[in-house]
């Protein structure tokens, strides 16, 4: 489907996208052109083999009894069984991005603007969910071409401003982390205390998993030379379940779920222009002493 859609876009001679009449004109002062709307889709089922060994494990041995502090933080950036999870959501979003910009250099493309990314049940399957992202795929006007086309979330104009300060796009990043912690002794006071107090263990949670899903954004932002991330969107999300751990003796977990969606960027430099000639006038008659005016000075 995907091969005869591009064939069809470039036998026909014209292009489509989903540009405005600004990013269009942006894109065009910019040196790039756009050559047609391409997208990338994949869906994936997520599986569990068995609830004890599920996603969202706390992994705290003390809540099989009830008792006990100090509950760790299972996080997903530490090899906790989240792990898996956050994995086959980074294979499904390579997948997706993988097949728009196959459609992209189908059609002659060197990147894609305006790539919106959208994660979301499928709804004809539990336990499935889809990966979809769709853009403008654009091609510079000179002879030389990136070794891959670049995939961004930024529109016409952000592109542009992009270019113009010496930076370009390189990947669609879609950095996820979840954490799970056992609501131990300590957090059970805390919640339940007749004063103001902090609840220690869930801001804890909340704090390691913001900063893991961070961490996790940039190791992909530098896999393919990436000198800073661009953010887009990004979510945060908490919810309570059974502790899989306490043998059905009414103990919860909470879980943190963040999620970060963002461009890599990369400097690149420019040929710089050749130094300007000093321009030296004489004020004077000729055979006279003479005054001169430099410019960018003021020498009389």
């Amino acid at each position: 489907m995907a091969a005869a859609r591009t064939a069809e876009a470039r036998s026909s001679g014209t292009w489509s996208s989903a540009l405005s009449t600004g990013e269009f004109a942006a894109l065009r002062a910019v040196g790039f052109d756009p050559v047609g709307q391409v997208m990338g889709s994949a869906v994936y089922h997520v599986g569990r083999s068995g609830r004890y060994w599920g996603y969202h494990d706390c992994q705290f041995r003390s809540g099989l009894f009830g008792t006990g502090s100090g509950a760790p933080v299972a996080l997903s950036g530490r090899g906790a069984p989240s792990a898996g999870l956050v994995t086959v959501l980074d294979e499904a979003r390579r997948s997706a991005l993988g097949r728009m910009t196959a459609e992209c250099s189908a059609l002659g493309g060197d990147g894609v603007v305006a790539a919106r990314l959208t994660v979301a049940p499928f709804v004809a399957q539990s336990n499935c969910f889809e990966f979809q992202v769709i853009g403008t795929a654009v091609r510079a006007a000179g002879t030389v071409r990136a070794p891959w086309p670049f995939t961004c979330h930024l529109d016409g104009q952000g592109f542009a401003k992009l270019v113009t300060a010496g930076w370009v796009p390189v990947e669609l990043l879609y950095g996820m982390s979840i954490g799970v912690r056992h609501d131990d002794y300590r957090t059970r006071m805390q919640r339940t205390s007749w004063r103001n107090t902090e609840v220690g263990g869930w801001s804890e949670l909340v704090h390691d998993v913001r900063a893991d899903a961070r961490a996790a954004l940039a190791a992909q932002g530098g896999r393919r030379g990436g000198d800073g991330v661009v953010l887009s969107a990004g979510s945060f999300r908490v919810w309570k379940e059974s502790c899989i751990r306490s043998n059905n003796n009414d103990q919860e977990d909470h879980v943190a779920e963040a999620t970060l969606v963002g461009t890599s960027v990369a400097r690149f430099t420019v040929r710089e222009e050749p130094p300007r000639a000093l321009t030296v006038m004489p004020l004077g008659p000729r055979g006279r002493g003479r005054t001169t005016r430099r410019t960018g000075t003021d020498i009389r």
